[in-house]
Parts: C-alpha cells; structure tokens; sequence
C-alpha cells in the first residue's frame, strides 16, 4: 500500500468522528496499514503515562502493562523523539534490554513491539505502540505508514480543539480521554499522605505493589482511591 492509499484509509476512518473518538479510532487503522494485531497511543507526563485510547482491550491492557512497568520500548521512544523497534521479544537482545517487559508481554501474546514518537523535533508529547504477535521487523514502507500514522496521531493530540463541543463546550475532549486515570494521580497522593514521602517514591511504591500482584497499576490504584488497599500495610 502507498502512501496515497493509506492516507485515503486514514482519512475515511476519522471522517465525521468527534475530537476524543480520533486517538482510539487512529490505533484501529494503524492495526489495517500494518502487519500488527494491536496498537494503543500513550501521552507522556511525569510518573505513569496515561493512556489516551486503544485498538482493542488486549492492546489497552499491553499500554497499562507497559505503564506499571514503567520500562520499554515506548520509553526509550519518548525520551529519545525516535523510533524504537523491539522486533524480537522472545530471544536475543530485546529480551536482555527489557527482561521484565519482555516477560509481560509475551505472557500476552506478544512477540515484538514498536514505540512510534508522537510529537516534533523540540518535544516529544506520547507515543504510538504498535503490538504483534511474531518476531519481525518492519519493512521500509511499512515504517513509513506507521510515522504516518504518529504524524495524524500528534495533530490529533495537538491542534485539534480542547472541548469537544467547541468553545463554548464544558468537557475538555483530552481531558475526557484521560478520566480513567484520574484514579492513579489520586491514588499517588493518598499514598504520599499514608508514607509521607514524595511523588516518585509514591510512584515507585504504586508499580511494585502492582508488580507483587501480577495486576497493573490502573487497578492498585482504583483500589486505593476506593480504600480496599492501603500501601502502609501489608
């Protein structure tokens, strides 16, 4: 597929979708343009990156893995503004880069991951995980539709309207997109009362408590907000 024909794909399947519908809707065509089974799109902040939509369930479970982790391709990715191609998740230098992550996600099924940069060359806002079910690389086109897909992902991110409903709207559409992980933000401060130490530590403690428990941090942090767990004690 060309370039040309991609970008008719693109533009079909965002075509009369509403502002917070366009991260989820990308992941789905990303997963048409490329040999993947699942992509999911990720905004960068300070501690846990949110996840701002998904392809499927799977895919949004391998982003929330990913966040609890807090290691992987998508972090190299963001840091560096780059491309960062793990082809090879079940052997080889992949594994040793990233034994933890490597371990999760082929626990889920999947065998190679590539972390697309969302952004431009002064910042770098997320990124695109791209999820597949073989070792394999990407194929010179093949990279270059996925870039296209960062690309109308980072306008989407960027220069489309704050508020779902124009200016007058009273729900900002990112905002709305993020809402699931209001919990973690709360439940990182809660855990810095009940310890008394700073956000990082919080942070720290949140993903090994989830680490401990085979559970992502999305989950250990609903049930901290809602007091079924407490990090001071057991």
């Amino acid at each position: 597929m060309d370039a040309v024909k991609a970008i008719d794909v693109i533009a079909e399947v965002v075509r009369d979708a509403r502002p917070g519908e366009i991260p989820a809707r990308l992941c789905a065509v990303a997963v048409k343009l490329l040999p993947v089974v699942g992509a999911s799109v990720s905004l960068r902040c300070n501690g846990i990156p949110v996840r701002l939509g998904a392809s499927s369930a799977e895919a949004s479970y391998l982003a929330e893995v990913q966040a609890t982790l807090g290691d992987g391709p998508w972090r190299y990715a963001s840091r560096a503004g780059t491309p960062v191609l793990a082809c090879d998740l079940t052997s080889g230098r992949d594994v040793y880069r990233w034994p933890m992550f490597a371990h999760q996600v082929t626990a889920a099924g999947v065998q190679a991951v590539y972390s697309m940069p969302l952004g431009d060359d002064s910042v770098t806002v997320g990124t695109l995980d791209l999820y597949r079910d073989t070792p394999g690389e990407l194929t010179e086109p093949e990279l270059r539709r996925a870039l296209l897909v960062a690309a109308v992902m980072t306008l989407a991110l960027t220069a489309l309207p704050r508020e779902e409903n124009g200016s007058g709207g009273r729900e900002p559409w990112l905002g709305g997109l993020a809402t699931e992980h209001d919990e973690v933000y709360q439940a990182i401060g809660m855990i810095m009362a009940q310890l008394g130490i700073d956000a990082d530590e919080a942070v720290a403690r949140l993903r090994a408590r989830a680490f401990a428990q085979d559970r992502t941090a999305l989950e250990v942090a609903h049930d901290v907000v809602s007091r079924r767990e407490r990090l001071d004690v057991g």
